[in-house]
């Protein structure tokens, strides 16, 4: 079974354009030719015609095994060759493996699936190989042929589904506080604390809370990459996303709240312990915290993602492709971190040595 994608091809040579996140405009590689986006505004209204049985059936997409389409994936066949696209059942953007031109999946974008906004990228793919090797600089601990002999195996720009939720929160908390205060006399230093209860409480009000809706992307990496700055944000347009890949959601907004809610908790217990200064320590003792969910939108946002394997073991790198925050684990050279904390170790004895000689 194949289903329709849509492609954007030059009125000038017919060579497929798509989207230049240096120039924010599409551009055709093969005649240089540049294009607004406003003017390819056109190709979403072929969007909001697509009938309703054609959204149900992509959403609900499952392959006997006869048909030859694992489970988990769907097939496309390419306008421009003909080709068969395989891709995953969430792809709603992605390249022909044939004749290598951007495609995107109509019915993965239309009617409950379209999103309401869309942060462009600004950042190319070169900008994310640079931010891969200066992420290996001055790691100390890094295994040298992992930086002398390593090659990223997969480099793509990914548009990731994002949910962002706009609330406001009544809240009442209570802290446990300390002040703690040293002095000396004579030959006697002494230490005294006091203890407090402190309550905060009021209205604080939160917008655009992400949460990614992609059960494929781990929830660690996409939130190490953040923030994004939603004034970038952009109504949707399949334009974009040509040339890129892009998934649709497979977490929905309401499995997506409970993780919004705790968030939305912890930075509310933050900000309101931020108001309690001149504590040497402020904990949380007890919270009450009202959530009135206000309204929720779908939001597809630029992210780099980098693959590589280092001595059979895959890293991940993630790169937000409007910021160029660049996060990702590296392995350790066991010896050199042996080495290391060998050096810590005797530099603490020598010192711990020299105070039991001057002080007895």
């Amino acid at each position: 079974m194949s289903t329709s994608l849509m492609e954007y091809s030059c009125p000038c040579c017919g060579g497929k354009i798509e989207f230049n996140a240096t120039l924010q405009k599409m551009k055709c590689p093969f005649c240089d030719t540049e294009f607004e986006m406003d003017t390819l505004k056109s190709f979403d209204e072929e969007l909001s015609n697509t009938q309703e049985q054609e959204e149900q059936t992509d959403w609900d997409q499952s392959y006997p095994e006869n048909w030859g389409v694992p489970e988990g994936l769907a097939s496309y066949t390419c306008e421009s060759c003909g080709g068969e696209v395989i891709a995953d059942q969430n792809a709603a953007a992605a390249t022909c493996p044939f004749c290598d031109h951007p495609v995107v999946m109509k019915g993965q974008l239309s009617g409950v699936l379209k999103p309401d906004y869309v942060i462009p990228f600004k950042l190319e793919k070169e900008s994310a190989i640079k931010a891969f090797a200066s992420h290996l600089v001055g790691k100390r601990l890094l295994p040298k042929d992992f930086k002398d002999s390593n090659h990223l195996q997969e480099i793509k720009g990914v548009y990731v589904p994002f949910w962002l939720f706009d609330c406001d929160t009544d809240s009442n908390i209570n802290y446990r506080a300390t002040k703690v205060r040293s002095w000396s006399s004579g030959d006697y230093h002494y230490t005294e604390t006091s203890y407090f209860l402190l309550t905060r409480g009021g209205r604080l009000g939160f917008s655009q809370v992400p949460v990614d809706g992609s059960s494929k992307m781990p929830d660690d990496l996409m939130d190490s990459i953040e923030p994004f700055d939603y004034k970038d944000c952009v109504d949707f347009q399949t334009a974009y996303l040509a040339g890129y890949l892009a998934d649709k959601y497979d977490v929905d907004s309401e499995a997506s709240k409970e993780r919004a809610n705790a968030r939305i908790r912890e930075s509310t217990i933050e900000r309101f312990r931020q108001t309690a200064s001149g504590y040497t320590t402020c904990i949380t003792e007890k919270s009450n915290i009202n959530i009135h969910q206000g309204s929720v939108k779908y939001a597809l946002l630029p992210v780099w993602i980098l693959n590589t394997t280092y001595k059979e073991k895959k890293y991940t790198y993630a790169m937000n492709g409007q910021t160029g925050k660049f996060v990702g684990d590296l392995p350790i050279d066991k010896g050199a971190f042996a080495r290391w904390f060998l050096g810590i170790t005797a530099g603490v004895t020598a010192v711990l040595s020299l105070i039991r000689i001057l002080f007895g």
